[in-house]
């Protein structure tokens, strides 16, 4: 008797018999769709604000939503793949046709808005969010 390991390959295996057994593998063009993913990040804190990446490969900047509701932060993005195919080719198979990330997190303070950035290079969303600061006291008079 031997042990087949189910933690690694059957994922893989249940793939592989979707595609198999998938009409599209044996006439038209399958289109396995969107896979809604978490993208992986770093948050590093300073003194004045946060910095957060994230890794978003193939994706636009036009293509990424971020919200920010004091302390939640919210990234959303989805990138639709064109149809680049030439004359006398036909798509067979496409897993790539959209990518699309989503990831909510929530942060020790409050985010100020208006001072914070973004910016997106090699397929890493870069947020630079500043901290929300507290008002500084004054002082009431009593009437």
């Amino acid at each position: 008797m031997f042990l087949v390991p189910v933690n690694r390959n059957l994922s893989d295996l249940s793939r592989s018999l979707d595609r198999f057994f998938d009409d599209g593998f044996f006439g038209e063009a399958r289109d396995a769709g969107a896979t809604l993913r978490s993208p992986a990040l770093d948050v590093i804190e300073s003194e004045t604000a946060y910095t957060v990446k994230l890794d978003m490969p193939g994706v636009t900047k036009d293509a990424v939503k971020v919200n920010i509701d004091g302390r939640r932060v919210s990234v959303d993005a989805e990138q639709r793949k064109e149809d680049d195919k030439k004359d006398g080719e036909r798509l067979i198979y496409r897993e790539r046709s959209v990518s699309r990330f989503s990831r909510s997190f929530t942060l020790p303070q409050e985010i100020s808005q208006s001072d914070s950035s973004a910016s997106l290079e090699h397929g890493v969303l870069t947020l630079k969010l500043a901290k929300r600061t507290a008002a500084t006291g004054s002082q009431l008079t009593v009437n």
